[in-house]
């Protein structure tokens, strides 16, 4: 298992703004567990003097105090500044040094006034530094507080911010050094995802029922209760916000039938959606050829595949699966993952569709419905070409209904090229198992149709850098 994987252009980043002549500041932001503190700590190993200092929940004196025990360290004569943070800070940044706030809400919960004393020196101390200060959050309600939004003390003086989002697929199998089938490796990313805390968890020796039983469904799991933790660590009241989730996990994804399967208002629903779309835990997505703005036909999605699988099979579900016992998942889990992991799989083939179709320019990628017409891989592209996929991630070949399908589902896509001229359709069929014989007699006789396995799919996504 890597220690590290991926985040290279952030680390190039990083290292751009320590390698300053002028004095910078870096905001790096995103949810618990999706490796911050690693990524900075990576982009420090060539850098010995930096001072990181990681914040707790302690009175902002004591904070004071530990964070000049970190910087003596490697600058001796801070003990002799006046344990005030604009001394402190100001003398390191005479220094021209790199400084490390993690978790700098718990220093803003002590001391409301530190982001302000961070903006003076910005705006009127460091004209002669290098200094680099790097702010690490994962309360992002309090990062944008301070920082991040219009009013916030910080706007407008950082010079990088950094919103850390989970690893993309091919980042995330690297955590398995080769050692999963293509099977399993869509199936563990459809239940863990691409944060690096969870992957952490997996073990490649053992199958994934047995990682899903010894991290999740056993109460003592290290992953039995994480989504709860981690919304109960950034709401303050936070049952509605499960409520939607959980209702979004169990297939209600529009705004109406969300209202419907929690009680809460019609119209009381859009502050808890955004605030949820802010924390990077749901997303709002509407058909390609639409704007988010004034699309009638938005769904809600859950972003990371495992806060998706945990309120889909655990949330509400007590000590049920400590009841049934060793056979939980087989009977419970099972028979539902491969219809819940299919989204997952959707996902995927979007994202490889331009490495399999190198000689377009795919502008865009994602999905498109309308009433009972729904197509699960779209691509738009600069030319006059229409991409159009179906994906089926189930046990028995794809059949040519799902060819039928595609074909009578196009019809209503509207969607006409740039250049004015007719538009020119490419059919694409994804399939875990298979083709069955009329599909590839079809897909010989006709050059407006492809075939892609499950492995072309996992090859385009981790051959295509």
């Amino acid at each position: 298992m890597p220690t590290f994987v991926n985040r290279t252009e952030e680390l190039g980043l990083l290292r751009d703004l320590y390698d300053s002549d002028t004095a910078e500041l870096a905001v790096i932001f995103g949810r618990r567990r999706l490796g911050k503190t690693a990524l900075v700590r990576e982009s420090l190993k060539q850098y010995d003097d930096a001072v990181v200092y990681q914040a707790k929940q302690k009175t902002s004196a004591l904070q004071l105090q530990q964070f000049i025990e970190s910087a003596t360290e490697s600058y001796p004569g801070v003990e002799r500044i006046r344990e005030e943070w604009d001394d402190v800070l100001g003398y390191l940044a005479e220094q021209d040094a790199i400084i490390v706030l993690d978790e700098f809400p718990y220093l803003v919960e002590q001391d409301e006034s530190l982001p302000s004393v961070i903006q003076a020196m910005f705006d009127h101390e460091l004209d002669d530094s290098a200094a680099t200060i790097v702010l690490i959050g994962s309360s992002i309600s309090m990062m944008e507080e301070a920082a991040l939004l219009g009013n916030s003390p910080l706007y407008g003086r950082s010079s990088l911010k950094l919103d850390v989002s989970q690893l993309p697929f091919e980042a995330a199998m690297e955590f398995f050094d080769d050692s999963y089938t293509v099977d399993e490796q869509i199936l563990t990313w459809g239940v863990f995802g691409g944060v690096p805390y969870y992957l952490e968890e997996v073990s490649a020796d053992a199958t994934l029922a047995e990682n899903i039983r010894r991290t999740i469904l056993s109460r003592h799991g290290t992953l039995h209760n994480e989504p709860d933790y981690v919304l109960r660590m950034e709401l303050t009241e936070p049952t509605r916000y499960f409520s939607i989730i959980e209702a979004i996990a169990g297939g209600n994804t529009s705004r109406n039938e969300i209202a419907g399967t929690t009680g809460i208002d019609y119209n009381q629903l859009s502050k808890y959606l955004n605030r949820l779309s802010r924390l990077r835990l749901v997303d709002q997505h509407v058909p390609i050829t639409e704007q988010k703005e004034r699309s009638k036909r938005s769904q809600y999605r859950i972003r990371d595949p495992f806060f998706r699988f945990w309120f889909h099979f655990v949330y509400g579900t007590g000590e049920q699966y400590d009841e049934v016992g060793h056979g939980a998942y087989e009977a419970l889990i099972e028979p539902e993952l491969a219809d819940f992991v299919s989204d997952s799989f959707e996902d995927l083939c979007c994202d490889a569709l331009r490495a399999l179709y190198p000689n377009q320019t795919i502008t865009n990628t994602g999905q498109w419905w309308y009433g009972e017409h729904e197509i699960d891989v779209v691509g738009l592209t600069a030319s006059e070409t229409l991409i159009v996929g179906e994906c089926k991630f189930q046990q028995s070949p794809l059949g040519y209904g799902a060819l039928s399908s595609l074909e009578d589902h196009v019809d209503e896509l509207r969607w006409s090229p740039q250049s004015g001229n007719d538009r020119v359709v490419e059919y694409a069929l994804f399939s875990r198992n298979g083709f069955k014989p009329s599909v590839e007699e079809a897909a010989e006789q006709r050059e407006d149709l492809r075939l892609f396995s499950a492995t072309d799919v996992v090859n385009a996504l981790t051959e295509s850098d």
